[in-house]
């Protein structure tokens, strides 16, 4: 019964360091962002009329709603491909990241300096370096030639060609597979690029898992194959579900997205408030649809343990 007491009120105590932790952002957004919203959200319903005097806002119910659905000839192809896309580069980025991550656990000399590169693609990948790599004209220019010079006669071009444009697959494996594959392997400097936190993330549930159950695997006589799915990844699967919320939300928070640049368009260039208000809380509710979707299958399959 003591023991019972002990361990409820130490999850209490955790669970109150958590949300003493996440206290300075419930204020933020309490503070600083619940305004905009509900103002964003009114504008979405809304044709908002710009003058010198400020702007008006002209309710038109679901005409933008209707407009992005039924008129708008880009929208819905741009968010399926978009939808597609972030589910085939998502997954694409948790593996990398996770077999990255049991490599750099592993011991051996310059362990640490190879971390230190791998976490290097969260600092070149911040919204500044980003940004200065698109406004840059010489590295535009370098990465157009490296494009060009790269693509001519290139094993992986040769390949696409043979399994993908003219046979159309192999073996019942179809060519849009194959093209899906040779999308990822094209975009793998974008793959590495969106894995330093994942990284981290794996990395520090694997230095979690107790070195005693790798040592009674080995006495029973386990590979180290069955001991990668017996164990390390049944213990770190509620990790792989936050490093897949955590994909999802960058990826459809890119600047290069195509749906973030519509919508871009349409606010700053256009002037058009309402009609990017809706578009904007479209996507967002197809971001958390999907966040919520996924959570509820891969919890599913998520070993709790204490």
């Amino acid at each position: 019964m003591f023991k019972r007491k002990k361990a409820v009120g130490l999850t209490r105590r955790r669970a109150l360091y958590g949300y003493l932790f996440i206290l300075p952002f419930i204020l933020g957004f309490l503070l600083f962002m619940i305004r905009p919203l509900g103002q964003s959200l009114r504008m979405s319903f809304c044709e908002v009329v710009i003058s010198n005097q400020g702007f008006e806002l002209n309710n038109n119910q679901m005409a933008n709603y209707k407009r992005a659905f039924l008129v708008d000839p880009e929208f819905n192809r741009m968010l399926v491909e978009s939808i597609e896309q972030m589910f085939f580069r998502s997954l694409a980025t948790i593996v990398f990241s996770f077999f990255v991550a049991l490599i750099l656990n592993q011991k051996f000399k310059g362990r640490t300096l190879a971390r230190s590169i791998f976490f290097l693609t969260v600092i070149l990948s911040s919204g500044v370096l980003v940004g200065l790599e698109y406004n840059n004209a010489l590295m535009n220019q370098l990465k157009e030639t490296i494009e060009k010079s790269g693509n001519a006669n290139t094993i992986t071009q040769v390949l696409e060609d043979i399994l993908v444009t003219n046979t159309g697959g192999v073996n019942g494996v179809s060519g849009k597979v194959f093209k899906v594959l040779f999308e990822i392997i094209d975009s793998i400097y974008e793959v590495a690029m969106a894995s330093g936190i994942q990284i981290i993330i794996f990395l520090s549930g694997l230095q979690n898992i107790s070195p005693s159950m790798y040592e009674a695997a080995d006495m029973e006589g386990c590979t180290k194959w069955e001991s990668l799915w017996k164990i390390t990844v049944p213990m770190v699967s509620p990790l792989m579900l936050v490093c897949w919320i955590y994909t999802i939300v960058d990826f459809f928070m890119k600047t290069d997205n195509k749906i973030m640049e519509k919508i871009n368009t349409q606010m700053v260039i256009q002037l058009n408030y309402g009609y990017s208000s809706a578009l904007a809380w479209i996507y967002f509710a197809v971001c958390i649809l999907l966040i919520g979707l996924s959570s509820l299958i891969i919890s599913k399959v998520v070993y709790n343990y204490d």
